[in-house]
């Protein structure tokens, strides 16, 4: 006779099937002669290794910040809310593991065949050498189980589930196996103690049969997932989160990854066609390259002795002043110097097109367009909506390392600012950043616009302090005309001059006079004379 359901016991003598047996054979349920649903097959012991093997990803950038990828043969929870784009990540693991001539396995809980057919379309990739297996198979197979047995269908389903799942794995023998998602196998399992049980039990059959697995959450449920943390080997969790305006930010962080190391913290990362790439967060401590220190000068011969011999190789160099004074334009004149020695420069502009950064380069008689021909100077027009601060460290990252930038000009630090989520974070990346291109021995020009005209002058953020170099361009009223002043403020890597000269542009270029000794209260606005020499008057009648 059965005991009723309410009568029975939640312990293993009683040969619950809501339980997931890990006893040995002949014990238990088997020895009354009743089936274990939940059996799977006999585990070989797992193999041990001081230096395991490395898998590969297939997203870009993710082995950088794993150190090189997954350590093989073990267990993975990838966590993210659905749309962050786990099943992307998922199937690039597979695509990548079919071109190593490895047998991929996604055994999708959640989507159809059809479904993960669309995504691959979407990125232009072929799924023929990836082995798909849906839930309906398993449906199939427990139409009518559920109806003639006496225990809850829940349990039968979740046993017969799993063991289903297991005989599939056993039939097409992979290397690499996605679990897609576990929110299913959740719900089966109703209760937190079956669900660990479930996992356990899979993270068992698993060890020791060289199959890297990577099981899939969207974090749909309330329930507490930490056991199943502390199950895995390692864990990924993927965010977005979604601005006032522009793109949702994506960001990846690698919360555990026992016995191996990895990049710590977030990292941005991006959906895009062809798959997701990751931007490893810049660590400029491991980033060091002997280089020469020496001024390089600009070709003014007054603006070279305002700065002490030039701009310094290795230092980060604020422009600030009020918009219309020529911060941009001082910027291109140090880039057309640089391509004029053979040098390449890079310039991210955030406030206007490229085609009127080069017409205003043209109309300054500066050659900026021939200097793009020949690839000596590189113009990248940046949309703050749509790009994030990692992706740009990344991608002047790339071009420092791999193609010899010498000068990058972000023009201007108010657009790179727009483009940070959240203001607290901008001077931790930028001075990350900043120091990478120190380290590297680069000249970095950075364009800050301050709100006003003449008089007092603020600015949206203070980002003096990481300059090297500041050097301040105002507005100044004499006989009736508004003029320009410029001055370096500061120095770190030498000896500067300490006067005011005033500064023209001008179809001819930039122009920039003697010092300004004759008056005072210049960079208020509204400077007085002091004695009979006018600097002023001199430079308008050589003009």
């Amino acid at each position: 006779m059965v005991r009723p359901r309410s009568m029975r016991t939640d312990t293993a003598t009683d040969c619950d099937p809501r339980l997931p047996k890990i006893h040995a054979r002949g014990q238990g349920c088997t020895k009354r002669g009743l089936s274990d649903p939940t059996r799977l097959p006999a585990m070989s012991a797992p193999t041990v290794s001081s230096d395991p093997k490395r898998v590969s990803m297939g997203v870009e950038g993710l082995d950088d910040v794993l150190k090189g990828g997954l350590p093989a043969n073990r267990l993975y929870l990838v966590q993210g809310t659905p749309g962050v784009g786990k099943t992307t990540l998922a199937l690039q693991f597979l695509l990548e593991g079919a071109k190593r001539r490895e047998t991929g396995l996604y055994i999708t809980l959640s989507e159809t065949k059809e479904e993960l057919e669309i995504v691959a379309i979407s990125h232009g990739w072929d799924l023929s050498r990836v082995k798909l297996f849906e839930l309906a198979a398993v449906e199939e197979k427990l139409r009518g189980e559920t109806e003639t047995t006496f225990f809850h269908p829940s349990e039968v389903e979740l046993n017969k589930t799993t063991q289903t799942l297991v005989d599939e794995v056993e039939r097409v023998k992979p290397s690499r196996v996605v679990f897609d998602s576990l929110s299913e196998m959740r719900m089966l399992a109703e209760t937190p103690l079956r669900y660990r049980r479930q996992i356990l039990q899979l993270k068992q059959f698993f060890s020791g049969r060289q199959i890297t697995v990577l099981l899939l959450d969207d974090c749909s449920s309330t329930m507490s997932d930490l056991q199943i943390e502390s199950i895995a080997h390692g864990v990924i969790v993927l965010q977005h989160s979604l601005p006032e305006y522009g793109i949702a930010r994506r960001q990846l962080s690698v919360q555990k990854l026992r016995g191996s190391a990895f990049s710590e913290g977030t990292h941005d990362m991006i959906l895009r066609k062809g798959g997701m790439v990751v931007f490893p967060r810049l660590v400029a401590a491991a980033h060091h390259q002997d280089f020469r220190r020496e001024s390089v000068p600009c070709g003014i011969a007054e603006l070279d002795a305002l700065l002490g011999g030039g701009l310094d190789r290795g230092t980060s160099n604020m422009f600030m002043g009020p918009p219309g004074t020529g911060k941009s334009t001082l910027a291109m004149k140090f880039v057309v110097s640089a391509a004029e020695r053979g040098e390449k420069s890079l310039l991210y502009i955030f406030d206007e097109s490229q085609g009127t950064f080069m017409s205003r380069g043209e109309q300054l008689g500066m050659a900026v367009r021939d200097h793009v021909r020949n690839g000596l100077i590189n113009i990248q027009q940046v949309d703050p909506a749509e790009i994030s601060p990692g992706e740009l460290a990344h991608c002047i990252r790339g071009q420092v390392t791999r193609h010899g930038v010498r000068t990058v000009v972000i023009d201007s630090i108010n657009g790179y600012l727009n483009a940070m989520p959240k203001e607290q974070y901008l001077t931790l990346q930028l001075h990350e950043l900043l120091a990478f291109l120190s380290q590297q021995g680069v000249i970095t020009i950075m364009v800050l616009a301050q709100q006003g005209l003449v008089g007092a002058m603020q600015s949206t953020v203070d980002l003096t302090y990481l300059a090297d170099t500041v050097i301040l361009v105002r507005y100044f009223e004499a006989r009736g005309a508004v003029r320009q002043a410029i001055s370096v403020i500061k120095k770190r890597s030498g000896n500067h001059e300490r006067t005011l000269r005033e500064m023209r542009v001008t179809s001819a270029g930039i122009t920039v006079g003697e010092p300004l000794s004759g008056m005072q209260g210049v960079l208020t606005g509204v400077p007085t004379y002091v004695n009979s020499s006018d600097p002023v008057g001199k430079l308008v009648a050589s003009l």
